[in-house]
């Protein structure tokens, strides 16, 4: 069975290399060095769902679920960007640090 893909996304069985377009969002199990994304916090103030998001923006909803769960290692600016208009937010709003819970722990 193959899943229908739009084009410049990934699919859920390409999300290990994740080249999406203007994004890529790198899928792994790595320390995210302390940073935390508060994508389900901007998503509820806003009363949007990822789904929506996912429209919005061109980010398949599975990447933006890897996002959302803190399992990925990099975001490129483009994407960010992408979501910080949609969310009318700055990237500091969406990106949190968060001391001693990544590999930049002493």
């Amino acid at each position: 069975m193959t899943a229908r893909v739009r084009r410049g996304q990934v699919g859920p069985s390409q999300i290990e290399h994740s080249q999406i377009g203007h994004s890529q969002i790198e899928h792994s199990e790595a320390e995210s060095g302390g940073i935390a994304i508060r994508l389900d916090e901007l998503l509820a103030e806003r009363g949007m769902t990822l789904t929506e998001l996912s429209d919005r923006v061109g980010i398949t909803v599975v990447n933006l679920s890897v996002l959302k769960n803190g399992r990925a290692r990099a975001i490129r600016f483009s994407t960010l960007g992408g979501l910080c208009a949609v969310l009318g937010c700055q990237p500091g709003d969406l990106l949190r640090y968060e001391p001693g819970s990544g590999s930049g722990s002493g």
